[in-house]
């Protein structure tokens, strides 16, 4: 009985350590949402929550998520107000379609930029690239997730879905946040971000 209960000391020791590295394994995007995340004075969480706070929860980095995609610009495209969680409705314009091949098969999302964001410091080359999957309500939001992007200067850029995030509406209702507008849905599971 001593040695089976030795050999249970052993392996629940291991699951401590595996636990300990991997958040010593985090990716640099991991570590800086989190450590934005710990910052009392931005973060998204309610007081409450962050307390308790000790990290996020990501999917390990897979380098399978990162894809190169063809920017289609659509530059005739008229503004519209986007739904979001609250009434608020921040104007949009779609920027193009990016097409990616995943998994041997190709796909193509909507990506938008913020008109009423445009002359904040940052925002002029920002672009909003928001998704649902088959992850939504299981192993991720079930609202989708957003990525953000900055414009190419030419028609390539690099989507890596390990940096998707959910959006603060999901941490305290008082943020409003864009819904993921339907056609931006992926029909399989985006294990990363």
């Amino acid at each position: 009985n001593r040695s089976i209960l030795l050999l249970f000391s052993f392996f629940l020791l291991l699951k401590c350590g595996d636990k300990k590295r991997y958040h010593n394994d985090l990716t640099p995007f991991q570590k800086e949402i989190n450590d934005f995340f710990k910052d009392a004075s931005v973060t998204p969480l309610k007081k409450r929550d962050l307390k308790t706070f000790r990290g996020l929860d990501f999917f390990v980095f897979d380098s399978s998520y990162v894809v190169n995609a063809a920017l289609n610009r659509t530059p005739d495209e008229k503004s519209f107000k986007m739904k979001t969680t609250t009434d608020r409705l921040p104007e949009y314009i779609k920027y193009g379609t990016v097409t990616f091949d995943l998994f041997d098969k190709s796909y193509s999302l909507n990506i938008y930029k913020n008109l009423e964001d445009i002359n904040k410091q940052g925002y002029r080359d920002y672009l909003f690239l928001p998704f649902l999957d088959d992850t939504n309500g299981f192993e991720s939001y079930g609202g989708g997730r957003y990525i953000d992007l900055d414009i190419p200067k030419g028609s390539n850029l690099v989507i890596d879905f390990n940096s998707a995030y959910n959006p603060y509406c999901v941490y305290d209702e008082k943020y409003s946040c864009p819904i993921v507008p339907r056609n931006n849905y992926l029909p399989l599971e985006i294990n990363a971000g």
